[in-house]
């Protein structure tokens, strides 16, 4: 089995147990009388705490072990914890187990972005990591639409079922398929603060939080605004969702493009059409089918720009390229939180608009790092 195909499953299956609990919130409160989707929603937030402190303390370990080793394991740990969320008695069990997968997910995510920079053909770095974050996709568009259903037809514990059991096909077909890679770290991994010394980590990592900050900031106001703004129903925002799905995926050819001109030339360039994906969001802010229609464009450049930020950050430094991917996960969820929250007061006084035009100047200022920071770093490709 391609060794890719296997890693976009890896990706699929973390995003999947990432974004599943939110539409099934609901149903998991009833089962837990009394108590509310809110108090559910911990579960997720202490996932992603998981996330964060793990890419940051653990990831840098798989650099000793083997980015394949360390991708394996954590697949075994993660599935563990989602069996251990199907079957919690209470809510704080599926905290707990959410805890446990949120560690696991912070060394898979790294390994997994790590593998496929190492693994990739020469000259086709940027179409292999392209594939491999198509998995994000699957697990917005098939793994939170059928989980959905699922928890119509069965109930949500079967949804974690199912998500145990594609993680243990998972780990089974990546120990059989693939081999295990040669450790490239030191026996003890430095800490978080050597690594960002190497140059281009530091400034690579704020133009990622500038990113992420800015899609998270509009994404999670986006439902809201919708609904809530503009009366739209709920499945309007599953469409408006599915239209950004989709053109996240299907954008994964044009990683070819990157590949021939080169990231240093690309990603000012990419990173300039999010931020006036943004301005566009702002202007149709009244209007759903506008919304919907300017969502597929933002999925493909979306894709470009997490493809261009992760494979520079790859190319940095072979030797420590888990721990690197560690910060980036670390430095994601982290902004993950901070866009949420962040982004709230804005949205609270100016709209979707403003929320918007704030994501905007995030990508201005992920430019202006970016292109400050152009030096010897380049992209594998080049």
């Amino acid at each position: 089995m391609n060794p890719i195909l296997l890693l976009t499953l890896a990706v699929g299956l973390v995003g999947s147990n990432s974004l599943v609990l939110s539409p099934l919130a609901g149903e998991v409160a009833a089962s837990f009388a009394p108590r509310t989707p809110e108090e559910v929603m911990i579960a997720s937030a202490i996932y992603g705490g998981g996330v964060a402190i793990s890419a940051l303390v653990l990831a840098p370990h798989a650099d000793r072990v083997g980015l394949r080793n360390a991708l394996l394991w954590g697949l075994m740990v993660l599935t563990g914890a989602m069996g251990l969320s199907a079957l919690a008695p209470t809510l704080v069990t599926l905290c707990l187990a959410q805890a446990v997968a949120g560690a696991a997910a912070g060394i898979c995510l790294p390994a997994t972005y790590g593998l496929a920079a190492e693994i990739a053909p020469k000259g086709r770095e940027a179409e292999t990591l392209g594939k491999v974050i198509v998995g994000w996709t699957i697990s917005m568009v098939a793994g939170v639409t059928l989980s959905a259903l699922l928890a119509d037809l069965a109930s949500w514990r079967v949804v974690f079922a199912v998500l145990a059991a594609f993680g243990v096909a998972a780990a089974w077909l990546l120990a059989k398929h693939t081999d295990a890679t040669r450790p490239t770290g030191a026996s003890k991994p430095p800490p978080p603060w050597v690594t960002l010394r190497i140059p281009g980590v530091a400034s690579g990592l704020v133009a990622v939080a500038m990113f992420m900050a800015a899609f998270y900031g509009v994404y999670a106001y986006l439902g809201t605004h919708l609904t809530q703004t503009l009366g739209m129903s709920t499945a309007t925002v599953g469409l408006v969702t599915l239209s950004y799905g989709a053109g996240f995926g299907l954008a994964a050819p044009l990683d070819r493009v990157v590949d021939r001109l080169g990231a240093a030339r690309m990603t000012p360039l990419v990173l300039g059409a999010v931020a006036v994906e943004y301005l566009l969001i702002a202007a149709m802010q009244s209007s759903a089918l506008g919304l919907l229609i300017t969502a597929f464009s933002w999925g493909i450049f979306q894709h470009l720009g997490l493809n261009l930020l992760i494979g520079r950050l790859a190319a940095i430094d072979p030797s420590r390229r888990a721990a690197i991917m560690g910060l980036n996960s670390s430095v994601t969820y982290g902004a993950m939180f901070l866009g949420t929250a962040g982004f709230k007061p804005v949205f609270l006084a100016w709209g979707h608009g403003g929320t918007a035009t704030l994501a905007a100047l995030c990508l201005v200022a992920a430019i202006v790092v970016t292109l400050a920071a152009l030096r010897p770093l380049q992209h594998p490709a080049q």
